[in-house]
Parts: structure tokens; sequence; C-alpha cells
């Protein structure tokens, strides 16, 4: 963040200074009094289960030279600059959207059912070839992250990408507004948190949300169903990717070998043969968003190639490691059924001589058919030739059912936990295996993931 006076970020926010420190500016903003630094503005935010207004004295001793207080709290002990707010939550993204405004860099949000992380990153990756480009880190997509994320602009920053999640109605119409990206772009439209939005049609007019008014552009799935048929009618401005249509910018020739994937770029001007250092299909669209707005922005296409080979991949996001002959992918950051089907066409892309195994543990927020969904996905588990299905969770266990019920030759176990799975698992791999690990982030199938590497390694 670039030095900011208090006063400034107090009229942003809509908030009386009750007290004035020593200091008149700030340099940083903090959620979390362990992470003080000194020029921190401290907001203390009320959870569930802690207030954040017990820890301002803290943070006042450790550095922060000013912090936002709630209506209803007294002044707390310390010395540094006291900013009464209606709501704390509230007065953060006020102070982030306001700071954004001071910045005249392009705005590139992502959002979609499955793919957004990986395709925030591959476009960030593409850009940065000739921009320098701030992004979302970790999971900083919701309404405290994404705030957080636009304070960390500094005037070195030439654009920004970032990653846009929601999981209720309204969310995404917020974000926006504190947001206001000038393209959106739309990865698919499938069935992750139906359990609060209902219905795709809700989840995908909420995802439309993404764009503020419409002087901005969509890039959009035109694979995925529920976004297929926008077009310009419903939209003021739209441009499609995809494998399946007549699409502005498309793929073909795709060919999947080790950790690389090549495929043949058709665009209205020219075809190209393009290469990225990842596994799978999906990984197509997510390179195909990049470079459709790369192109649409007017990027040289040499630097579009240097920022995909560029590309690296993200923790528990489909990464592929291999120890003492045993091949891992560890995708177990979240879950849902087209990203599942999604990870398994990575498993069996990668090449070995050993066993597919899947270790699947619950989706969670699928709503009212959670059973059928998980009975389903175990059916198209055994279709899809996978040797060994391992299930873990309450609800995998209708993935378990699903499987065996096909008939076909795969060899299922369940378990009720992560430990008796991860112990299972180690006994019976053997050299040369394919193992993927996938469920729902609630799961934390990751628990799983580093007891069998652990094993392996020792």
């Amino acid at each position: 963040m670039e030095n900011t006076s208090i006063y400034e970020i107090s009229k942003w926010c809509d908030g009386k200074i009750l007290r004035e420190g020593e200091r008149n500016s700030i340099t940083s903003v903090s959620i979390d009094s362990r992470k003080i630094k000194e020029g921190d503005l401290f907001v203390p935010l009320m959870g569930e289960n802690v207030d954040g207004h017990s820890f301002i004295s803290s943070a006042f001793e450790k550095g922060a030279v000013a912090s936002l207080i709630d209506k209803n709290c007294d002044i707390p002990d310390g010395s540094g600059t006291v900013i009464q707010v209606e709501n704390t939550m509230e007065a953060l993204q006020k102070i982030a959207q306001n700071y954004k405004k001071t910045f005249d860099i392009p705005v590139i949000g992502v959002t979609g059912s499955v793919g957004k992380t990986t395709t925030k990153e591959m476009i960030a990756s593409v850009l940065s070839a000739e921009v320098d480009v701030l992004k979302t880190q970790g999971n900083y997509n919701g309404q405290i992250g994404l705030p957080l994320t636009l304070l960390e602009i500094e005037a070195h920053h030439e654009a920004m990408v970032v990653e846009m999640g929601i999981s209720k109605f309204g969310e995404m119409e917020k974000l926006s507004e504190i947001v206001e990206p000038d393209i959106g772009v739309i990865t698919n439209i499938g069935i992750s948190h139906i359990e609060n939005l209902k219905t795709q049609e809700n989840i995908r007019e909420e995802k439309l949300k993404i764009l503020k008014n419409y002087n901005g552009k969509y890039f959009l799935n035109g694979d995925s169903p529920f976004l297929a048929q926008l077009g310009k009618t419903r939209l003021n401005d739209v441009v499609y990717f995809g494998l399946n249509g007549a699409y502005q910018y498309r793929a073909e020739d795709i060919l999947s070998y080790q950790n690389t994937t090549e495929f043949t770029l058709i665009t209205p001007d020219f075809k190209e043969s393009l290469v990225i250092p990842c596994l799978g299909i999906h990984n197509v669209y997510n390179a195909l968003a990049a470079i459709s707005i790369a192109l649409e922005i007017g990027m040289y296409f040499d630097d579009i190639k240097t920022g995909l080979l560029n590309y690296k991949g993200v923790s528990m996001r489909q990464e592929i490691s291999e120890i003492n002959g045993i091949n891992i992918i560890d995708d177990s950051y979240n879950a849902s059924p087209d990203s599942v089907k999604s990870a398994l066409a990575v498993l069996r892309a990668l090449k070995s001589e050993g066993r597919n195994i899947a270790v699947i543990a619950d989706m969670l927020e699928l709503g009212d058919n959670t059973e059928k969904i998980h009975y389903d996905l175990g059916k198209y588990i055994a279709l899809e030739g996978i040797n060994i299905l391992v299930t873990v969770g309450n609800l995998s266990k209708f993935i378990h059912q699903g499987a065996n019920d096909s008939s076909l030759p795969i060899k299922t176990m369940h378990f009720s936990n992560n430990e008796e799975a991860g112990r299972c698992i180690y006994g019976f791999l053997e050299t040369g295996d394919k193992v993927l690990f996938k469920g729902s982030r609630g799961m934390h199938v990751d628990e799983i993931v580093s007891a069998v590497k652990k094993n392996l390694s020792n």
C-alpha cells in the first residue's frame, strides 16, 4: 500500500476520529493483530468466536498507528489514532474501494464454478510478460480477502487480476461494487454452492454481476451450456473461447504428455501451435481465457507464449510430484463433480506403468441432490478405468456405492476418517502408481497427502 493519510482513510469509510495519535499516515492494513507491522492500520473484525476489538491495544503495542472501532465499542488503551465507524468490515470494504480508485490500472475479475484460481494465475502469468501485475494471493477472493488484495496496489503496478468467489445471493454484486472490474471472466457454470443458490440459472445470474455496468467486457467459456447462449442480446460486449464452437478463440489438436499440453490456437486472424506446462483439457480452457484477454488488449503474441510457458501451478491444485517412484497429484484444495472429472483426466494423462488410484473425499454444499451426485460420480469414476478408488467421509460412501454398482473391475475401499485412509493408502502403493487426492476444503484431504508423502519419504 502507498503511504496514505489517516484523514483520507477516515473520510473514505465515513469514520469519526475519536483520538489522534502521533503519526498522520499509514503504510498498510492488517486484520490480524499477530501480524501487525510498524505503520499499519488495524481493522478489528467480529467473528463467530473472536472479536478483534480485544486485540487493539496489542496492535498498538506492536506498531499500529491507527485502528478502526465499531460504533458500540469503547476507546481502547494505547496512543494510536482511533477511528469510529458503523461496522468495521464494511469500513474495510469502503477503504479498499476508494483506495483502488486512486489508481488508473485495468482490473480483470475472474469467477466461475470451477477453475477460478488456475485461470487467474494463468492470466497473471501471461500479462506479466509485458506489465507489472498484482494478483489475488491464496484464498483472498471474498468479502474480506478481496479488499485486502486491493489495498496491496502500489504505484508500480500496471494491471490487476483478482479472483472473485461467492457462495450466496448478493455477494457478487457487493464484490463488483468494491472492485469495479474492466474485464469479467466466467470459467463455467457448475453446481458448486448450489445448496445456497438453488439452481444453475441463479448461479449464472449471480456470476454475471461481476461487471458493475455495461461498459466492461465479458470473456466467457462458450462450451459451458449456461453461458453459451447469452451473446450480445444479454450483454454489451462478449468474447467467447472454447473447443466446440465457432468462437473467437478456439483450440484443437490437443495432446497431453507428462506435465505438458500442446494445442493449436485458432483466432479470427491466425492459427498457431502453443505449449502450456500443465496437463488436461481444462487447462486449455484456462489458457484460452488468458490468451483471448491478452490478444484483445493488444499484447505481442511472442510475449503471450512466454507468459504461458512461465505459468506455475498453485499448491494443492493439481500439484504433481514424484516420491520414490510414486506419482502424486495433490488436488486437495477443493472439489466439485466437474473438478473431480477434470482431475481424473489429469490422472489418466500422466504417463506411468503403474495403476490409476483415486482418493476422493466428500463434496460439500451440493444441496438436496447430494447423495445422487456422489453416487453418479462413483459410476463415472468406474467408467473412467480407475483401478483403485478410495473414498473418505460420510457422503463419499455414495461414491463408493456407485462405483461398486457399475459392475466394472474397480477395487474400492471406504474410510470414515483421514488417518485411517492415509495408513491404508501407503500400505498398498507400488512403484509406478499414480495417486490423485481430491475433496472439499472442509474435508482436509491435504492431511492424507501429507501423511502419505511423509511415509513415502522415510
